[in-house]
């Protein structure tokens, strides 16, 4: 080969390696995916699927960002107010997306009108567990433990959480004094449920039913209208009994509201590809959460049911942030 040939070689190569670099600049770099947690967090843990399975299907990289704060406020916050390009994406929850709504009594920004629904991702039903020898093993016996003077305690991940909702709309079906402990984070109020320090909470399959298998923890029931999948021999609440008694957690993915449709269609049929995975599925399902298929048309009308429903149960509780 030639010196001359050479060079021509070298610089077909550089010219088709500009060609590519060009056309990556063009997709805009890679999805910035904000989670409003810290890292370790169920939704953090969720996000870091999908956004695997959403890069294979965009064929771009997506790149998982935590920003918590504010119970998930300040990165739902930093998205609502980005640029509408499709670049950044909120991995919301029913916390930011439904209860910070009503609990916070200056949330900046509107969970309806700022964000537009890309993908609904799953939910799951929280699990009532007790310590494993706790005397309360049936809802029958809690009942009974809570119309006692003393009452019983119920922990939380924090005043305001699902946990928290979940545990005050028992009260109001079951009656008698039920007295809420809120720890800053839901491991250490599960760890106070295994010591028996407190009676009871409500958390998630994925975090309790390894300490249930483990003998640490009984589980009484579930929250959801159906049996989470990871839990099938957990009656659900409503199945001893406990009429309209449907609270789960769940997550969708959204992007900023002013985002043109036509760049929203190929996120939306790039994430309804991810989510059709057979992989991603069951990775979810590890993590207790379970698909529902949910068209764009019925994302938001979804949403606002949600925000009405736990707007509700926020105001009998008296849970407030500032």
């Amino acid at each position: 080969m030639t010196f001359r040939t050479t060079m021509r070689t070298l610089l077909a190569a550089g010219v088709l390696l500009a060609g590519a670099v060009a056309q990556a600049q063009d997709k805009g770099g890679p999805i910035k995916l904000v989670v409003p947690f810290g890292a370790g967090t169920t939704t953090d843990t969720v996000a870091r699927v999908v956004g695997e399975a959403l890069g294979k299907a965009l064929q771009q990289p997506v790149i998982v960002d935590n920003r918590a704060g504010a119970g998930g406020s300040t990165g739902s916050d930093m998205v609502a107010k980005s640029a509408p390009d499709g670049r950044t994406l909120v991995m919301g929850t029913v916390g930011t997306h439904a209860i910070n709504a009503a609990l916070f009594s200056k949330l900046p920004y509107d969970p309806l009108r700022d964000f537009a629904p890309v993908a609904f991702i799953g939910y799951t039903p929280t699990l009532l567990v007790v310590a494993a020898d706790s005397p309360i093993r049936s809802l029958k016996d809690l009942a009974q433990a809570a119309a006692k003077p003393q009452g019983v305690t119920f922990a939380s991940a924090g005043n305001g959480t699902s946990g928290h909702l979940a545990g005050e709309l028992l009260a109001q079906r079951l009656g008698g004094k039920m007295i809420h402990v809120p720890f800053k984070e839901g491991a250490m109020a599960l760890t106070g449920v295994i010591a028996s320090q407190v009676d009871f909470m409500f958390y998630h399959p994925a975090a309790v039913m390894p300490q249930v298998r483990a003998g640490k923890l009984r589980a009484l029931g579930a929250s959801g209208a159906v049996r989470s999948a990871a839990a099938s021999d957990v009656p659900t609440l409503m199945e001893q009994g406990i009429a309209d008694f449907d609270l789960v957690a769940w997550f969708m993915l959204y992007a900023p509201a002013a985002t043109p449709a036509a760049t929203l269609t190929p996120l939306r049929a790039a994430a309804a590809t991810a989510l059709a995975q057979p992989e991603v599925v069951a990775k979810l399902r590890e993590q207790g959460i379970e698909s529902r298929t949910m068209r764009t048309e019925e994302m938001q009308p979804f949403n606002k049911t949600e925000l009405g429903k736990w707007a509700g149960l926020v105001k009998r509780s008296g849970a407030q942030v500032d």
